[in-house]
């Protein structure tokens, strides 16, 4: 995009336009935006940046003197904009084509893969390589509170990039990682997701391999050593690997590893560490990042130090409140592999009370039924299952669709219930939990903002 200078973004507001818009506005770019939602606090983000936006979409938007579309993951044909942008012959792009030319071309670029664990294990690395003093930028897709934001350019040789395999624009279906130009794939896990874009696990595993295709002789590929489905991707790579994991064959193994309420404890590589985060997942996480971090230089005090002060990431086991003795946490978890995670995690950090685990299919994959056994499964560490209703049913066929109250029927001893509204489960928890218990509220989204609704009514 040699010689263009004024960019306008199609749906500025998300979290990765919104940061890159302002960085390209720092760059010295004229940059204008539009979006169908405009609120703080990307809204107020954008107007301390200089970044012009407009609310809805309409073909007048788009200024004359804008030399390159910006159209977003969230946009799809009918958009008036993006029919304007191709009636117009304009050059558009998607956001991964912006951040590869301006932003990482050159640079030693770590990009962090996988189904499970992308923004715990990415906000740590980010973190060791900011706390040794290297200065990187970082695009995730959470909140680490370390970092204070979820994204960050900088003048450095590094940087730090969740990489997600889901596709890249409505004209560009390839996994959005592949325009990341990697210099280490870190691959922490890989099963079926993204049921509304890829038919089967064939397909995402071929999408990994492609990332792998793209890593230079000089890099490395970080993998999952006990997973099964990564060692089948880096069956052939062209680049060289590193197994990490429990298992004798791997290159970096984790050893000795201890659980407390305060976190967890574990030999890498011979090296002994510590993270304020439990569970063996986040153990796993922070062995990926850490084998990664030793790619890029840092030293075995660094990650200790780093690791040691690393604070989490906002919506992960993240304590929002305690109301009546009831602990309300927050988590992400939203596909079986991590519910069962964040299930143990829970149970090894709060080993006292009762563990209520409340549960919103939202996701794309969760909606349908494929999962409908797993989830059941998944939830029987919990001694109250709630599966709520599924969000804007009508958008996944009745075939296809999970049943809910089928789920809560097959959880094992009973512990399951189904109950639809978020009015319905806070009036259940407030009728039943007592001083001592731990109510888990699991959505990849707000869950009708029941977090407050449950403190408020717990109190």
């Amino acid at each position: 995009m040699p010689g263009k200078q004024h960019f306008h973004f199609v749906g500025v507001c998300g979290t990765a336009m919104g940061s890159v818009a302002a960085a390209m506005k720092r760059k010295g770019f004229t940059v204008t935006g539009s979006d169908a939602n405009v609120y703080p606090p990307m809204s107020d983000f954008l107007r301390e940046e200089g970044v012009e936006v407009v609310e809805g979409y309409r073909a007048g938007n788009i200024p004359a003197s804008a030399d390159v579309i910006v159209i977003g993951n969230a946009i799809s044909r009918g958009n008036e904009e993006a029919e304007e942008a191709l009636d117009r012959r304009l050059l558009y792009v998607s956001l991964p084509e912006v951040m590869k030319e301006h932003f990482l071309r050159g640079k030693r670029n770590l990009v962090v893969a996988g189904t499970h664990g992308k923004t715990t294990t990415s906000s740590i690395l980010a973190w060791l390589l900011l706390s040794a003093g290297r200065d990187p930028g970082w695009m995730i897709g959470g909140l680490p509170r370390n970092l204070g934001r979820g994204a960050h350019f900088a003048d450095s040789e590094f940087n730090v990039l969740e990489g997600d395999e889901y596709d890249t624009a409505f004209f560009d279906k390839r996994s959005k990682f592949l325009h990341y130009l990697p210099e280490v794939a870190v691959i922490n896990n890989i099963e079926f997701d993204h049921a509304d874009i890829y038919d089967d696990l064939d397909q995402i595993k071929l999408s990994f391999e492609r990332l792998l295709r793209v890593v230079p002789r000089s890099g490395i590929a970080v993998i999952n050593g006990d997973d099964p489905n990564c060692l089948d991707v880096v069956n052939g790579a062209p680049c060289p690997v590193t197994r990490v994991g429990f298992g004798q064959h791997c290159e970096v193994r984790i050893e000795d590893v201890g659980y407390s309420p305060q976190g967890s404890r574990f030999t890498l590589a011979g090296v002994r560490l510590e993270i304020a985060m439990p569970g063996e997942f986040n153990v796993r996480n922070a062995a990926m990042a850490a084998t990664a971090a030793r790619h890029a230089g840092l030293s075995d005090d660094e990650i200790r130090e780093g690791l040691a002060s690393f604070e989490g990431i906002a919506r992960r086991q993240e304590l929002r409140g305690v109301a009546g003795g009831v602990k309300v946490i927050d988590d992400f978890a939203h596909h079986p592999t991590a519910i069962r995670q964040a299930v143990e995690a829970l149970r090894q950090q709060h080993p006292e009370g009762r563990l209520w685990v409340l549960f919103e299919p939202r996701s794309n994959t969760t909606k349908r039924k494929i999962f409908q056994n797993e989830l059941a499964e998944c939830l029987a560490g919990a001694d109250v299952a709630v599966i709520a209703a599924i969000p804007d049913p009508e958008k996944v066929p009745p075939e296809d669709r999970l049943d809910p109250a089928a789920v809560a029927a097959k959880v094992p001893g009973g512990k399951g219930r189904y109950l639809p509204t978020v009015e319905s489960i806070v009036e259940t928890v407030a009728a039943e939990a007592r001083s001592g218990d731990v109510v888990a509220v699991l959505s990849n989204g707000g869950f009708g903002g029941i977090h407050q609704r449950l403190l408020e009514r717990l109190a």
